[in-house]
Order: structure tokens, then C-alpha cells, then sequence
């Protein structure tokens, strides 16, 4: 029996020469085989030869024929023309000439190849270059496109989003009434205040925080239309008289008499000089004496300083006043645009307690109809010179008891 193994078939399931894809062990080729060229290869098209590279490019897969060709039409008939013009000559010159024409020709034609060949592939430069322009404009056409096709998703998207949720069905509804602050919320509101507007320094941390518990507080009372404080508020006075847009009718008791000469009576008259001058506004202040011994020329002086800042001025003296005028208030009040009651209250010593804010509008009312009054039967500023210059000549009776 013989031990010899039969020659193994080829394996030529993969391209020939590739490694590892033979039937001999190692992927070895037999001795004695070339190994097959390699050459690119696609599905689509078969692999190109020399003469199809070349005629891809545009060229002649053998241009040295075609140049000794010409040669050879060159030079056989430049040998017969130097041979026919001077055959004295002899035959190598006309050899050497016609050689020479030959060389003249096969160069021409090659520097005239080379010229096209560069031509040509300046062509195919151009042509790729614009070629990938091409590519690279559509490309960009293309995500512009997409670009725009997303925006208007979006857009629409947003647009549906904003009418589903967040525009709000149109209402004819009569506006909504001012929120009030609670009384409960005034101390954290205050502290909320002093923790952002207080410096540094504790004590003036205390402070801010303390006057923004007071102004919140009234500002709340004042949602009630009533407000009030201990002692006499000037500030309250002069703020007031500078929002006043349409009147200002006050009334002056005797318990003012030394308040005409202290420094927040000039502020007070200075803020109401500009409500007139500047604003318009009509002040009238009415003097209510509790006797005609008031009846002087301090208080006469009092009234021309204060006419001419323009405040009309009258004077009525209570014990003279008709028995049904005599039924009222005699507090003092100043009334600022018939809407707004600054009152201030007397304790049984004649000193001011309290000052109060009220915008009631019965209260107003009761207040200006009783200034109405009271302005009527008071005296002029003319008469009230007539009346002081009869007091001190002693032709009028007056009370002196």
C-alpha cells in the first residue's frame, strides 16, 4: 500500500496570490509559479489595462512609434532632396543631414505631446475642482435645506405650545381689585425690606427695619381709607400738600397759634406756595378763635404774611357764629382734593395728641360741608383790619372777662 497523499485541487475561492486563501499549507505557491499580478478591482468594472489607463487619460499607449514614424517621413525625404541638390557631397552627409531633420522632427512632436498632455491635464484639474465645487454647493443646498425644514418645525411647535398653554382665552372682565397686604404679613414684609436696604451696621439694621414696619403698617391701615399716629405728623402734612392736584381748605384753631412760628411752619407754607404757583392749586385757610381778645395785630400780621403767598385767609371768631354754626367740630382739619381728612385731636390741655388720615368719603363730606359753612361767616382780610383797629380804639364790645 502506498503512503504517497494525492495532490490537493487548488482552493480558488479568493483572488489568486492572496495570502492564506490556497490549498497549500502557509499559503505557499507551488516553486516554480509566478506569482499573478494585483490589480484594483471593483464589482462594476474590470480591471484596467495600460491601454485603458491611457486612453482614460486621454493619451497614446505608445507614443515612440508614431515619433519614429515621423521621423522616418522626415528624414527619407530630406535624404533625397540633399542627395538630388549636391550629390558631390557623398552619402554620409546625406545620411547626417536627413538624421538631423528626423531628430527635428521626433522632437517637435514630443515637445507638441507634452504641451497637449499638460493642457489636458489642466482640463481634468479644472474639471475635478469644479467637479467637487459642484458637490460641495449641493451638499451645502442640501443642510440649508434641512436646516430651514427644522426651523419651521420648530417654529410651528413653539407656536402651538405658546397658543395651548400659555395664551390665555380673551376675557372681558372689569379689572381686578388691588391686592391688600395682610396685617399678619407686615412684620416679614418689613424684615424682608431691612435685610436688602440696611447697611451693615446693626443698629442702623434695627432702624430700617423699625421704620419699614411703621410706613408698611400705615400704608396697610390706609387700605381701610383710615390711618393714624400719636402726636402731630408734619411729614404726613407736607406730602399731602404736594400731592394735592385740586384744592387744599384747612382750618387753625388757637393751639396753632405757636405753630406759625416754628421751622416746620415755614416748610409748610414754602411746600403750599408751590402747590399754588407751580401747580395751581387754590389754598384757604380759615383762623377759628375761641374770643375776640385773639383779635390782634399778631394775628392780623399772621394773615397778610400768608396772603401774600396767595392763600386766601378769613377769620371767624366762634362766640359771634350764628347758633346752628356753633354745633360741630372745632378740631383742626385740613382737607386736601375733598377727598382726604387730615385731622389732628386735642386732649383737655389743648395739646395735639393724635393725627389721623381719613378718606371716608361721608367723613369728607361732613368736613367740607362744615368748612363751607364756617368760611362763609368768617371776615375777610379787609374786614378783619377794620375789626382789630376797632378792638384797640375801644369802640367795639368785646368780652373782656
Amino acid at each position: 500500500m502506498s503512503t504517497a497523499q494525492a495532490p490537493q485541487p487548488e482552493d480558488t475561492s479568493g483572488p489568486p496570490g492572496t495570502v492564506g486563501t490556497s490549498g497549500h499549507p502557509g499559503g505557499r505557491r507551488p516553486a516554480g509559479r509566478p506569482a499573478p499580478p494585483r490589480a484594483p478591482h471593483t464589482p462594476d468594472r474590470p480591471p484596467d489595462t495600460p491601454a485603458t489607463e491611457a486612453a482614460h487619460r486621454g493619451t497614446d499607449p505608445s507614443p515612440w512609434p508614431r515619433r519614429l514614424l515621423a521621423g522616418l517621413v522626415v528624414g527619407l525625404p530630406a535624404w533625397g532632396v540633399a542627395a538630388l541638390l549636391s550629390p558631390e557631397d557623398g552619402p554620409l552627409r546625406h545620411l547626417g543631414a536627413a538624421g538631423i531633420c528626423a531628430v527635428a522632427a521626433m522632437t517637435f512632436q514630443h515637445l507638441h505631446l507634452a504641451r497637449d498632455r499638460t493642457a489636458e491635464a489642466r482640463v481634468r484639474r479644472a474639471e475635478s475642482l469644479l467637479a467637487e465645487t459642484a458637490a460641495t454647493v449641493r451638499d451645502g443646498l442640501r443642510r440649508y435645506d434641512d436646516l430651514q425644514s427644522g426651523l419651521t418645525r420648530h417654529t410651528e411647535d413653539m407656536k402651538q405650545i405658546v397658543e395651548a398653554r400659555l395664551i390665555a382665552p380673551a376675557r372681558v372682565d372689569l379689572p381686578p381689585a388691588p391686592v391688600r397686604v395682610r396685617i399678619d404679613s407686615v412684620p416679614d414684609l418689613a424684615t424682608n425690606f431691612a435685610e436688602v436696604l440696611a447697611p451693615d451696621l446693626p443698629i442702623l439694621s434695627t432702624f430700617v427695619r423699625l421704620e419699614m414696619q411703621r410706613v408698611i403698617g400705615q400704608m396697610t391701615d390706609l387700605t381701610t381709607l383710615t390711618a393714624e399716629c400719636p402726636g402731630e405728623n408734619h411729614d404726613w402734612m407736607l406730602s399731602l400738600t404736594r400731592a394735592a392736584e385740586d384744592s387744599i381748605c384747612a382750618t387753625s384753631t388757637s393751639v396753632d397759634r405757636e405753630f406759625w412760628n416754628s421751622e416746620p411752619a415755614s416748610r409748610y407754607l414754602h411746600a403750599q406756595k408751590e402747590a399754588i404757583d407751580e401747580h395751581g392749586v387754590p389754598v384757604r385757610r380759615l383762623f377759628l378763635l375761641e374770643s375776640a381778645r385773639e383779635l390782634d395785630d399778631r394775628l392780623l400780621r399772621l394773615c397778610e404774611e400768608q396772603e401774600v403767598l396767595h392763600i386766601e385767609v378769613r377769620v371767624a371768631v366762634l362766640p359771634e357764629l350764628p347758633p346752628h354754626l356753633l354745633r360741630g367740630t372745632t378740631n383742626d382739619f385740613i382737607v386736601y382734593d375733598e377727598a382726604v381728612s387730615f385731622e389732628i385731636d386735642q386732649d383737655l390741655r389743648d395739646v395735639n395728641i393724635r393725627t389721623r388720615l381719613i378718606a371716608r368719603q361721608d367723613h369728607v363730606q361732613d368736613r367740607m360741608k362744615r368748612f363751607r359753612e364756617l368760611w362763609e361767616a368768617g371776615m375777610s382780610l379787609r374786614e378783619l383790619e377794620v375789626r382789630v383797629d376797632d378792638e384797640e380804639d375801644g369802640t367795639w364790645m368785646v368780652d373782656r372777662a
